[in-house]
């Protein structure tokens, strides 16, 4: 929290709250003692130290019991309805979802189901993404262009939900030309992460990529985003 204060900018347009995740992932069951006693103190902390910092206090991969144990009897008993407000919890399946709900995809890490690497060589918070949505028992395709010979395209792809069919296609501008599979459609679970590729081209034209929803019932958002790493000229 202190380090995090540190960062804090309180002039007008600078950034002056805090959103806070924790991972449950792994933490002990409601019979431990110290759990009880490690939650209620941190509860005081916060509340004696830190009012009104922290925006949005978000706890993802919440075992089962926590709602019924912890969230009831730990946690919103001491905090005001405003307070209650702030708080987010998300089962382990949902984790992605709800942090992008307030997290950028650039600034969410890779092992929460974003785009961001440690001492990545290729991309920066700074390279936003795109964003597209997938209804349901529909396909959508990505279009990015490379008008000059020699250009090497890389890009990345996250998808919300995934459980999908997903391909990689390079299409020549000259309609005499023929395509080229760059990766062959198949079916991406949860538990692929970041899809991360690059081509480099012959002659102009466009790399499409196709995602495929065969959800009956939900759709799919679809996070993108993509850079020229070299030319010929280069």
């Amino acid at each position: 929290m202190e380090k995090a204060i540190q960062k804090l900018d309180f002039k007008p347009g600078g950034v002056s709250s805090i959103l806070l995740v924790n991972d449950l992932k792994d933490m002990p069951g409601p019979s431990k003692k110290e759990l009880r006693l490690a939650t209620k103190q941190v509860i005081g902390l916060l509340q004696d130290n830190y009012p009104e910092f922290v925006a949005r206090n978000i706890f993802i991969n919440v075992p089962f019991w926590y709602y019924a144990y912890s969230a009831s009897t730990l946690l919103l008993p001491f905090f005001t309805p405003r307070t209650n407000s702030k708080f987010v919890y998300a089962r382990p399946s949902r984790v992605t979802d709800n942090l992008l709900k307030f997290v950028a995809a650039e600034e969410l890490p890779v092992h929460y189901g974003g785009l961001k690497r440690e001492n990545d060589p290729e991309f920066s918070a700074e390279d936003a993404a795109s964003e597209i949505v997938v209804n349901q028992s529909s396909s959508e395709s990505i279009q990015l262009p490379v008008p000059e010979e020699g250009t090497t395209l890389i890009w990345e792809v996250i998808v919300l939900g995934w459980e999908v069919n997903y391909k990689e296609e390079f299409f020549p501008t000259d309609e005499g030309s023929y395509g080229i599979i760059i990766q062959k459609d198949r079916r991406i679970g949860w538990q692929q992460g970041s899809l991360r590729n690059s081509f480099t081209n012959k002659e102009p034209g466009n790399v499409v990529f196709t995602v495929e929803n065969g959800s009956l019932i939900k759709k799919k958002r679809v996070c993108y985003r993509y850079k020229i790493k070299n030319t010929s000229s280069s």
